[in-house]
Formats: C-alpha cells, structure tokens, sequence
C-alpha cells in the first residue's frame, strides 16, 4: 500500500534524514586505506546508540537474503555493489566503497547511500560514481507533483545509458515511511508518463546503482553480498525524498 505523509509527518521525518546524513558524512571522512569494514560496521553502531535510533538492517530477513542480516550497515567494495555484509577486510589502496545506512528515528526512517574511492582512485571507478551521482539529481528532480513514476526511472535510465551503462531493474528505489522498505518500487529505468501519478506526500528513496560493463549480478557466498558477474566494479548512489506541491525535498542531503 502506498501510504501519502502530511507536511507535518515530512517534517518529522527530517531527524531521521539528518542523522543518516551526518553518519555517512561522517564515515566517508573516516574511512581510509586500511580501515577494517567490522569497525566501520562498529563505528556505525556506535552512533545509532548514542543517537537514540534503531538500525533497519540487523533483524533485517527478507526472501532474497539470508537473514537476518546482524550488523548495521552495507559495506560494498570493488566489484561487490548492493548489500554488501561488513566482515574482516582491510581497505587497500584504490578501493571502490560504497556504503549503505538506513536508520529509524522517533518511528521514521531515512535511507541513503554513497561510493567513493579510498586511496590512489582509478578514472574509471570515478566515473562509473559520478554517473551514479548524476542519475540519482535526474531521478530527484523528475519527482514532482503530477508527474509519473516512470518519469522518474526514465531519467535516472537515460543518464545511465547515456553514459554506457546496462540497467539492472532487479533492484531499485522504494517507499519509505515507518518501514524501510514500502511500495512504490522504484526502477532504475522506464517509460517517461507511465506508472502511478506521483503526489504531495509521498517518500522514496531513489538509488541508482551500476556495474561496469553488466547487468547481472551474482550472489555472493554470504548470502547477502551482490557482486558483478564479470566481476568488474560497481558503484551505489541514494537519497531518500519527499514530493512536495513546489521542488522536492532531499531529506538525506549531506554535506558538501
């Protein structure tokens, strides 16, 4: 069911945006060559305690995973790219990071993801990021009142494409409210003035992800962990987002 948020409810959703926000900020600054993915797992954990949030991710078991999850945050390295399971590996020059946090605050959660390189980075991890990034401001700013849901995945799809890039549509953006994860499903391509007419009041969360040179991934032993099948890298942008009567408001939006 897709649920519709009042202006107040989008209100109070903000704490939830923010902390998401300030943690990834935080960690992304934090992280460095040899920095161990179990202490930014620990670190993570450490400011959801001290904030007063509840992670979406440690009881986490849904059917395409095997679950529950147990730690707190995804941890996605080099040709790994979706739900990445934080385990004992030491961040080695040029690695490709991409980090996923969903938290619940005062009952709202907030969803977000970022990528980026740690040490010496290669032009083309940077790029692969950076048509990421530039898909997820496409699939932002086509999220207005009146317009379609397919609007949406068509802009994210174009810039994607436009780029070189094949679209995974198995995974995509979703719903959120008091729940990580609600309807609508998001793709991360589609036909522009197709699908559900988008209102005031509705939150998503919007993430474009891509691999290089494919489409298809494969499970990783863990259960959890997806990785390109070419075992090329892959890279992860997200925001979580309100639709509003004027421009709509990016409750994750970091620091610069």
């Amino acid at each position: 069911m897709i649920e519709l948020r009042t202006p107040t409810e989008i209100e109070q959703m903000r704490p939830a945006g923010e902390f998401v926000a300030g943690v990834l900020h935080q960690l992304r600054e934090w992280t460095e060559v040899g920095t161990n993915l179990l202490d930014i797992d620990a670190e993570a954990r450490r400011m959801i305690a001290e904030r007063g949030a509840t992670s979406c991710y440690v009881d986490y078991a849904p059917s395409f995973g095997r679950g529950p999850f147990g730690k707190v945050i995804c941890t996605s390295i080099n040709d790994a790219v979706l739900h990445g399971l934080p385990h004992d590996y030491a961040l080695r020059d040029g690695d490709l990071v991409s980090l996923d946090f969903a938290v619940s605050v005062d009952g709202w959660v907030a969803d977000s993801a970022v990528s980026f390189v740690v040490g010496t980075p290669r032009e083309e991890d940077l790029a692969l990021i950076a048509t990421t990034e530039k898909a997820l401001a496409a699939g932002i700013a086509a999220a207005r009142a009146d317009a379609r849901l397919g609007d949406i995945s068509h802009a994210i799809g174009q810039v994607c494409r436009r780029d070189g890039h094949r679209v995974n549509l198995e995974f995509g953006g979703h719903g959120v409210g008091r729940e990580m994860h609600g309807d609508p499903h998001v793709l991360n391509d589609g036909r522009p003035g197709k699908g559900m007419r988008l209102r005031p009041g509705l939150v998503i969360a919007i993430e474009p992800w891509l691999m290089l040179g494919t489409a298809k991934l494969d499970v990783d032993e863990d259960g959890w962990t997806l990785r390109s099948q070419n075992g090329r890298r892959g890279a992860h942008s997200e925001h979580t987002i309100a639709v509003t009567e004027g421009d709509p408001i990016v409750l994750t939006a970091r620091q610069s």
